[in-house]
Parts: structure tokens; sequence; C-alpha cells
């Protein structure tokens, strides 16, 4: 009985985002670049998750095709995620629309009022980012369906504040639309922390890179296989004249180098050999292309291994569904354990 009342207790926290996202479990799939594409995101769906394209870089064709090869291998809903900086995004967003996407994802930035409306135009529904609380208020007048809070723990670019202390900012206060969590989480009962506090769901990536369905390369897996939460570290920044978006990582000697490529930017710099604009930009063109070797090519010693801090949760390969499942039954454990202390009480 008491495990019954916990699948039961757990539906009924996922209630609200099972029914925004159209899904049997209110879990989303983290937008990871080369990772989050038709194989694994149609995996999520089918098994019950809501998966997630990843643009990127894609142009408006390339995404045309992705979103079609998706849907050859799901009838489930799914999502696109598109970064706000793309220089086509309002083209972008025409694609999704022209082919049915439900959900759209803009990501990476405050999106443009114009993308927002152009969005619902097409009648998606439109979640957006919001790494504060005056931005949550602000995409939520201006038309956003749903929210992403996103913590620092998180794997790729990530901004300087925890899940815990944004959750506890905006979840007891943003009730009009649905809030999904993301950063950090890769267990069971800290999905069910956030639900009770008032998530309608999470948002999770690193533990889905090693799914057996994801084409990650083998050295790729391995990396987050072998890794510990502590080795996963956000970019260092040497000087603040020359910005660098933090981007969460494993450690490996494209992190060591970049460090040292940046000193000898500046250095370059300084002796008057470039102006600070050349200079900015030789910094941010270091990673082209890193991220592709590492998850397609598998180079794991130069390639940018972005990972989120649960990558200490992620031990073996396993199906979607096998993931899914264990953190469902994590949940429920948790709840059921409630259960019983409350009866034995």
């Amino acid at each position: 009985m008491a495990a019954l009342s916990g699948r039961a207790k757990l539906e009924k926290l996922e209630r609200r985002g099972c029914a925004f996202l159209g899904s049997r479990y209110a879990v989303m799939g983290g937008g990871m670049t080369w990772v989050s594409e038709r194989n694994l995101v149609a995996a999520i769906s089918n098994a019950g998750g809501f998966g997630v394209i990843a643009c990127g870089s894609m142009d408006p064709a390339r995404l045309r095709l992705e979103i079609q090869g998706t849907q050859a291998l799901t009838d489930r809903p799914f999502g696109v995620n598109l970064i706000t900086m793309h220089p086509q995004l309002l083209e972008l967003i025409d694609v999704c629309g022209d082919l049915g996407v439900t959900h759209v994802v803009l990501a990476g930035g405050v999106p443009p009022r114009n993308a927002m409306r152009q969005v619902k135009s097409h009648g998606a529904k439109l979640v957006c980012f919001a790494p504060a609380l005056v931005l949550a208020r602000k995409l939520m007048r201006d038309g956003a369906d749903a929210l992403v809070i996103e913590g620092a723990e998180a794997g790729g670019h990530i901004g300087p504040v925890s899940t815990a202390v944004l959750a506890q900012e905006i979840l007891p206060v943003i009730r009009e639309i649905p809030v999904f969590v993301a950063g950090g989480i890769g267990r069971g009962e800290a999905m069910v922390a956030f639900l009770e506090m008032g998530a309608s769901g999470c948002q999770l990536g690193t533990r889905f890179v090693c799914a057996r369905e994801s084409i990650a390369h083998p050295r790729f897996k391995q990396a987050f296989i072998r890794a510990e939460a502590r080795d996963a570290m956000p970019t260092v920044q040497v000087d603040p004249r020359f910005p660098v978006i933090p981007v969460r990582a494993l450690n490996n000697d494209g992190t060591r180098l970049f460090t040292e490529f940046q000193h000898e930017v500046i250095g370059r710099f300084r002796a008057g050999e470039m102006d600070q604009r050349a200079a900015q930009l030789e910094i941010e063109h270091y990673w082209a292309g890193a991220l592709r070797r590492a998850v397609i090519d598998g180079d794991v010693e130069r390639g940018s291994l972005m990972a989120g801090q649960s990558v200490g949760m992620v031990r073996c390969e396993q199906t979607v569904a096998e993931i899914l499942e264990e953190l469902a039954d994590q949940a429920a454990a948790v709840l059921a354990a409630r259960a019983r202390d409350m009866d034995d009480g």
C-alpha cells in the first residue's frame, strides 16, 4: 500500500507539469548541443519524458531535417530549444511552426519580444529560462507559458546562482504558470523536494548523456561515468576586461589550455599587438567546435566535456526508460516512506 501511495503522490505532484508537457513524467530533457538530437529526444519522449532538440547553431534547413527525423521516431510531444542570439532566430521559429512543434524553448539570453510573439502566433507553447525573479515576472508578463530556472550546478553555460537558491527565490512566488527546475538534479529524491516546493517538474541533461540511445562517443560517455561531481568545474576568467561566460565542464587538457590561452592573448593585447575587440574575439572563439570534437569524435583530452555536477551520479550506461523509471522509483520511495512514518505515528 505504501508503494502505491508513493506513486500516487508522485503523479499528483507532477500533474501540472505532465499536463503542460503532454508526457507521463514531468521530466524535460536538457537541450545539449550535439547530444540532444533525434535519437535521444525521441527515446525520452517515447519512454514517457519530454525530449527537447538542441538547435544550437543549426541553420533552418538543418533544423527542419532534425525535427522531421524526430517525428519519424516518435508520435509523442517534444520541444525544440532555440538560442536567442542565433542570427536566424525568427526563421527557426517559423520552421518549428511549419512542422507543428508543440513547445519552443528560448534559451541563452533574454528572448526578444518579437520572437516570443512569433512562437505564440504558431500556437506553440513558449518556455523561457529565468535566472532571477525580476526576469521571471517580466517573461510571464510578456507571454511565457512556462519557465525553466537553472542553477549554476548545470552543465554548459551557467549563471552565478545555485539551483537551491533560485528555487527558494522563484517557486513560492511564481504560481500562475508552470516552473521547471534544472541544474544538478540526478536523483528522484531531489525532484520530490522541488515538486513539493511548487515546481511543476524538472529538467535533466547530464543523466541522459550516457543513455544507450545517446549518440555521444563511447569515450565521452566513459568520461562521464568515471567523473565525480567535483570534476565538473566552471571555466576561469583571468581578466575582467575580457569577460568569459563560465562553462561548467569536466576538467581536461582543453580547460587548462584555455586558461593559458587567455594569458597569451591578453599578453599580446598589452604588448600592443592587437586591439581589445580582436583579443576578445580570439578568446570567445577558442571553444569553437570543441564540443563536437568531444561528443562526436571522442576527443576527451582537448574537446569540451560540458557536464553538470550531477555527473557524479552517472555510474553506467542505461536506457532512457531505465533512467526515467529509476528516478520515478526513487521519488516514489521517499514519498512512500513518509506515508509509512505518518501511519506509524
